[in-house]
């Protein structure tokens, strides 16, 4: 068995911490993230998934971009939990994923040594239209969530992350608790 890496194991505490901190609603989610997304980013660059590098990077300004929010969040009052139709998530959010994902794994695979380019560029592209998604607290986010994390678990578990491949078993947990969650406060509203 392949022994995870310092970048594997610490990536995954923050990473967890991180999430532990999001579920309790505090802004030190923020800076746990934002490390946990830099060990990431180390650790996917060593099993060339360069897709995974920069979505950490992605997850990085957002996670800057939310911290700043969170600081003036008693300004304003919370923005309630929506859906979007279907239409438009095919239309927009599907369409642009796949053609993202598309685009950016022919980069790779022709110009670089990626592992995995179109599987890995496809969890990079569902990744920001979940975080778009969330960022809007749409219900739909957490269907894109759970589909980044069946196809990062396997993805994972192939390049010898099972570490990783394990926590983001448990994120998949995570997110059916959170689609659950936020149908309530949808039909709240």
């Amino acid at each position: 068995m392949i022994m995870p890496s310092f970048y594997e194991i610490f990536g995954n505490i923050f990473m967890l911490l991180s999430v532990f901190l999001a579920a309790r609603n505090t802004v030190l989610t923020w800076p746990t993230g934002i490390i946990g997304c830099i060990l990431y980013a180390f650790m996917f660059f060593d099993v060339n998934l360069y897709a995974e590098v920069t979505l950490q990077a992605f997850f990085i300004v957002t996670s800057i971009s939310g911290w700043i929010l969170w600081q003036k969040r008693h300004e304003e009052p919370e923005l309630p939990v929506t859906s979007i139709n279907l239409k438009h998530i095919f239309i927009f959010y599907i369409t642009a994923s796949l053609l993202l994902a598309l685009t950016y794994g022919g980069i790779l695979h022709s110009f670089t040594d990626a592992s995995l380019p179109f599987i890995d560029s496809l969890v990079l592209a569902l990744s920001i239209a979940a975080q778009f998604l969330l960022m809007r607290r749409k219900l739909q986010s957490w269907y894109f969530w759970i589909a980044v994390d069946i196809l990062s678990i396997s993805l994972y578990a192939y390049k010898g992350l099972y570490l990783t491949s394990l926590v983001y078993l448990l994120f998949l947990f995570n997110a059916f608790y959170g689609l659950h969650n936020w149908r309530k406060l949808e039909q709240k509203t």
